[in-house]
Order: C-alpha cells, then structure tokens, then sequence
C-alpha cells in the first residue's frame, strides 16, 4: 500500500503494519462495518475498506482526515471521515471490528495535547488516557460477535489492559508479539525522565478483545 502522508501527520510504522496484517485476519466482507480510531494517516481503515468493510475513519485533527481521503481516493475504496476523539463522532453506532493505533507514549503532561503533531503519540503520564477510553468505550459499539483490535506496548502495562477489557465483559487474546528496542519517541520521554532510565527494549503487541455472539 502506498500512502500520501501531509505534513504534520504521523507516517505509520511497523505496529501500524502489524495491526494491517491483523485486519487482513478477520472475516469482514460485503455488509461488515469497520471503525479506525485515531486514524492518522488512514493505513488501517483503507485495508478495513480493502477487506470489503463500510469502514469510518475518526481522528481529532483536519490534516489526518484530509490525508485519509486523499489515501482513499488514490486506492479506490470509500471511508467516511468524522472529527473527534475515539467514539464521540459515532455516539448509537455499533461495529464489527473497531481497530486502532492509539497515542500510547507516557509524557511529562497529565493529559493529551491539545495542538502539534504530538497528539498522534502522546498520552498522559502512564500513556493510557486514550486506551482506556477505547478498552471502556468498546462493548457499547461493537455487534454481537465483533472485535476490538488494538496496539499495545508493554511499558504502559499489557496485563492492565487485558483485565480490563475482561471486566468490560469482552474475550481477550494477544494475536501478535514483537520484542524490539525503544523507538525514538520512547526514546525521547526516557531522556525526559518520564520513562525510567535503564530500559532498553519493549514488546508491543496486537490484543483482540471480541464482544458475545447473538444468542
């Protein structure tokens, strides 16, 4: 797949692809739905789209959005773009398959930034504001038997969000592992002291969290 990218839209990089390969898993097709989360660069709902989904694409930046549509027309696939964060703009709506690639890096603020480009990766002081929204707000827009995919590194706590999403009433599993050294932008929040010193590598894994089938 090649991607247009604007500038000050964050460009994907392999958890990205490691989630697109995820996607690729699923069984969607004629009649499925598909929601993208913090969608950036509009990687991950394109291969929703490709896969056959009615797919929707939120993020809270204009750029992204407008980058996910110059994606889509140069594929050739349909993906409705909405404004806002995780599920405002699909407040009543309900998905087979909700995928995302949330902001997950811990920083020095205690919220997300509300300006820059460091939207598409920061995330509050333990990274997890934006994924525990997403974890909580998941049984509510999924159908009966649809599945929530997401990116997870292990410095922000993988087992944390495992029993979540098992107390939200939802199977989990983790369908992908990968063990790497930290990326720059871990890289820079442990100069920043908000990453301990001393760590030099971290997983980052794709968790499915599946809603009940229909009786």
């Amino acid at each position: 797949m090649r991607l247009l990218t604007l500038p000050g839209v964050f460009a994907p990089i392999s958890d990205s692809w490691m989630l697109a390969d995820a996607i690729r898993e699923e069984p969607l097709g004629e009649g499925s739905r598909a929601l993208d989360v913090c969608t950036g660069s509009g990687v991950l709902a394109l291969t929703a789209a490709e896969c056959g989904a009615e797919t929707t694409a939120v993020d809270v930046s204009r750029r992204a959005l407008l980058t996910v549509r110059l994606n889509a027309l140069r594929a050739g696939v349909q993906v409705r773009t909405l404004r806002g964060r995780t599920y405002g703009p699909v407040a009543g709506e309900r998905f087979d398959l909700i995928v995302s690639n949330p902001p997950y890096v811990p920083s020095p603020r205690p919220d997300v930034p509300r300006f820059g480009a460091c939207r598409a990766w920061e995330a509050g002081h333990d990274g997890r504001i934006v994924l525990d929204a997403l974890c909580d707000g998941a049984p509510a827009h999924l159908r009966p038997g649809g599945a929530l995919l997401v990116v997870h590194s292990s410095l922000i706590g993988i087992d944390e969000t495992l029993a979540r999403l098992r107390r939200a009433g939802l199977k989990v599993e983790i369908r992908a592992r990968v063990r790497g050294p930290l990326g720059p932008l871990m890289r820079a929040q442990q100069a920043a002291g908000t990453i301990p010193a001393g760590i030099e590598e971290e997983d980052v894994a794709i968790i499915r969290a599946c809603a009940p089938a229909a009786a």
